[in-house]
C-alpha cells in the first residue's frame, strides 16, 4: 500500500505557535489596556482598532472608531504638510511623524494632543498612531508666556510683544493678503512723571500707570468698534505707552486716535483719594507696510514724540519727512564737526566794512564757510549753533581768528601804500568761558605780527549785556591790549544802554532789521517806510557817539539807505550794495582799486 500521510506536528512547532498567540493574546490586552491613546490603521489610512484610551480622548466609543479615516479624527488632514507627511509613512512604512494638534471634544472643550505616527514592528503593513493629551503643559505653557509678554503694573502687552505684532505686521505675506497694507503708531511719553515718581513715591506713580493703561484701553476699545480693528495698546517701559494701527487707513484715523488719548488723558486721576492732573505727549506716525522695518518705524516714532515734547508738551505730533532730513542732517554735520576742522574743510571769505563819509575800505568781517564734502558749501547759520552746543567751536574759533589775523597781516605786507585795514573776527560766548581768550588772542598777534588795533572781537548784544566776572574781565583784558571789541546785531537783545556806558565796547553794529526799515527811494519793490526806525537808528548812534563808540550798519544794500545813513552821522556800513562775502584775493584787488561791485555810496 503505498502513499502519503500527514504525520503529526513536531512539539518544537506547537511550541513556537502557541508562543505566537499567546503574544497576539498579550499584545492586544496590552493595548486595549494601555493610558496611552493608540489605534493601528491600515495602509489605506482607516482605523482597524482603537483602544480605550484614544476613545476617552476623543469622546467615542472605540468599536465605532473602525473604519474611518483616522487622519480626520486627530487633524492630520487640517494642513497640507501633515496630510504630505502622513501619507509618506503610509506607503513607506518607514520614517515617523509627530505633530501637535488642538481637538474640539464633543462635550465642548478643546483638548490639545500630540500626534505621532510609526510604522507597525515586525514589518507588518499599517501603521500605529498614539495620541497624548497635552492640555495641561499647554496652558502653563500659555501662562508662562502671558507673564513674559504682558507688564505687571498695567497688565498691558510689554515690549516684547508690542515688537513680535508689529513684526508680524509688517511681514509682506501680512499686509499683501488683504486690508489696506498701511500701518499706523501713536507713541505716547507721560508729561512730568518723574516728577510724580520723585514726589509721591514709586508706588503712586505705578497706580498712575495702570489708571493710564485703563483710559488707553478703553480709548482702543471704542476705536475698535468704529473700524474693522482694535488698536493694540501697549507699555514699552517707563512712562511709555504705545498704540499700534495695523491696517490703518491714512494720518486721519492715527489723528483722531491721539486726540483721543489726549482728551482721556486730561480729566484728573483719582488715586486713593489724591486726585492728580497728567498729560501727554505723542508722536504719530502712518505710512506703507511695504518698505518699513519695525526698527524704522520706531526710530519715527521716537523722533516725533521728541518734536511733541520740544513743541510745548500735551500735544501730538505728525512725523514730517522734511523735518527729519533736516534732523538726520543737523546729526551728521554735528558728528563730523570736530575731524572737519582737522581736515581743513572750512575757509574764511570776507566782507568788506565802508567808510560812509569816504567810501573807502576800512576793514572786513570774515565769515566762515564750510566745504563739506557731502552737502557742499555752508553757511554759519548751518553749523555755527551746533559747534556752540558740543564745544567744538573752541577749536573753530582759535582757528578762524589765527586764519584772519594770518590773512590781514598779509594783505598789509602786499599793499604798504595803502592803510592797512581791519579785521573782525566774530566770537562765541562759549569761547569767553571754555578756553583762555585773552591769551589766544596775544598768542595769535604775536604769531602773526598783526596790531592789536587792526583786530576786532564781535559777540552778540544777548552775550556781551549783562557780562559779569570772568567774561568781563576777558573783555577789559582784550581792550587792554589794544584789541576793538564790537557788540554785533545791537538793537535785538537786553538794549541795556545804561551798562553800556560800562563795557569794554570800542563799535555797535546795528542789526539789519533797523536798516531794512528805510524807505526804498526809486525801487518800484520798495518797502513802505518805518520812520521809527529812522528815528531810532539815529537815536542809537548820537548815544554810541556820545559814548565815544562808532556804529557800523548792517544789510545796507541800496544807494538810497546808504545816504540816509550817512545823513544821519552812521561811521560805517556792511552789506551787498558794496560786495558780498568774497574770497581774500578779491578783497586784495578791492584795496588796490578802492571801488566796489556795486560802486560806492
Amino acid at each position: 500500500m503505498s502513499g502519503t500521510s500527514e504525520g503529526p506536528t513536531p512539539a518544537a512547532d506547537l511550541d513556537r505557535s502557541a508562543v505566537t498567540v499567546s503574544d497576539h493574546i498579550s499584545y492586544h490586552r496590552v493595548f486595549a489596556a494601555a493610558p496611552l491613546a493608540m489605534a493601528v490603521v491600515d495602509p489605506e489610512g482607516l482605523v482597524v482598532s482603537a483602544n480605550a484610551a484614544f476613545g476617552d480622548l476623543i469622546g467615542a466609543d472605540p468599536a465605532t472608531l473602525t473604519g474611518r479615516p483616522a487622519a480626520g479624527l486627530v487633524g492630520l488632514a487640517s494642513d497640507a504638510r501633515s496630510r504630505h507627511a502622513y501619507r509618506e509613512v503610509l506607503r513607506d512604512g518607514q520614517g515617523r511623524l509627530r505633530c501637535t494638534r488642538r481637538l474640539k471634544h464633543p462635550e465642548g472643550h478643546s483638548v490639545w494632543v500630540q500626534v505621532t505616527v510609526a510604522p507597525l514592528a515586525g514589518g507588518e503593513p499599517g501603521v500605529l498612531l498614539s495620541a497624548t493629551d497635552i492640555s495641561a503643559r499647554r496652558e502653563l505653557q500659555a501662562r508662562l508666556r502671558h507673564l513674559e509678554m504682558h507688564d505687571p503694573v498695567t497688565r498691558l502687552p510689554n515690549r516684547a510683544l508690542f515688537f513680535e505684532r508689529l513684526t508680524a505686521a509688517l511681514e509682506a505675506e501680512s499686509y499683501e493678503r488683504s486690508g489696506t497694507g498701511r500701518i499706523g503708531l501713536c507713541y505716547l511719553d507721560l508729561d512730568g512723571f518723574k516728577a510724580v515718581n520723585d514726589t509721591l513715591g514709586h508706588r503712586f506713580g505705578d497706580r498712575l500707570l495702570a489708571a493710564v493703561a485703563e483710559r488707553l484701553t478703553r480709548v482702543a476699545d471704542e476705536a475698535g468698534r468704529a473700524r474693522a480693528a482694535t488698536p493694540l495698546v501697549a507699555r514699552l517701559g517707563g512712562d511709555e505707552f504705545a498704540l499700534l494701527v495695523e491696517d490703518s487707513t491714512g494720518t486721519e484715523q492715527l489723528a483722531d486716535l491721539a486726540e483721543s488719548a489726549l482728551r482721556a488723558l486730561e480729566e484728573p486721576f483719582d488715586l486713593g483719594g489724591q486726585r492728580l492732573s497728567s498729560t501727554a505727549s505723542i508722536g504719530v506716525v502712518e505710512r506703507h507696510a511695504a518698505g518699513t522695518s519695525a526698527t524704522g518705524l520706531m526710530q519715527a516714532a521716537d523722533t516725533t514724540l521728541y518734536w511733541a515734547k520740544a513743541d510745548g508738551k500735551g500735544r501730538w505730533t505728525l512725523f514730517d519727512p522734511e523735518r527729519n532730513a533736516h534732523r538726520m542732517t543737523r546729526q551728521a554735520l554735528s558728528s563730523t564737526l570736530r575731524p572737519a576742522v582737522e581736515r581743513g574743510e572750512f575757509a574764511l571769505e570776507y566782507q568788506p566794512l565802508v567808510g560812509m563819509e569816504d567810501g573807502r575800505l576800512s576793514g572786513v568781517e570774515a565769515l566762515v564757510r564750510w566745504n563739506h564734502p557731502q552737502f557742499g558749501m555752508l553757511t554759519p547759520n548751518r553749523f555755527i549753533g551746533l559747534a556752540e552746543e558740543d564745544g567744538s567751536i573752541v577749536q573753530l574759533g582759535r582757528w578762524a581768528l589765527a586764519t584772519a589775523c594770518r590773512q590781514a597781516r598779509r594783505w598789509q605786507t602786499d599793499n604798504p601804500g595803502e592803510p592797512p585795514i581791519f579785521v573782525s573776527v566774530n566770537v562765541a560766548v562759549r569761547q569767553v568761558w571754555d578756553s583762555d581768550l585773552v591769551a589766544d588772542v596775544a598768542q595769535t598777534l604775536a604769531e602773526t605780527g598783526l596790531a592789536p588795533h587792526l583786530l576786532q572781537l564781535e559777540l552778540t548784544e544777548s552775550a556781551v549785556m549783562g557780562s559779569a566776572g570772568r567774561p568781563l574781565q576777558a573783555l577789559q583784558a582784550l581792550s587792554d591790549m589794544g584789541v576793538r571789541i564790537a557788540i554785533d546785531d545791537f538793537g535785538t537783545g537786553y538794549s541795556n544802554l545804561a551798562y553800556l556806558s560800562r563795557l569794554p565796547v570800542s563799535v555797535l553794529k546795528l542789526d539789519g532789521s533797523f536798516v531794512r526799515g528805510f524807505q526804498y527811494e526809486g525801487d518800484k519793490k520798495a518797502l513802505a517806510p518805518n520812520p521809527a526806525d529812522e528815528v531810532i537808528v539815529e537815536a542809537m548812534i548820537q548815544l554810541a557817539h556820545r559814548l565815544g563808540l562808532t556804529v557800523t550798519a548792517e544789510c545796507v544794500e541800496t544807494s538810497a539807505q546808504a545816504t540816509r545813513l550817512r545823513r544821519i552821522g552812521c561811521d560805517t556800513g556792511q552789506g551787498w550794495l558794496y560786495s558780498r562775502p568774497v574770497p581774500p584775493d578779491r578783497i586784495s584787488e578791492l584795496l588796490q582799486a578802492q571801488t566796489y561791485a556795486v560802486g560806492n555810496p
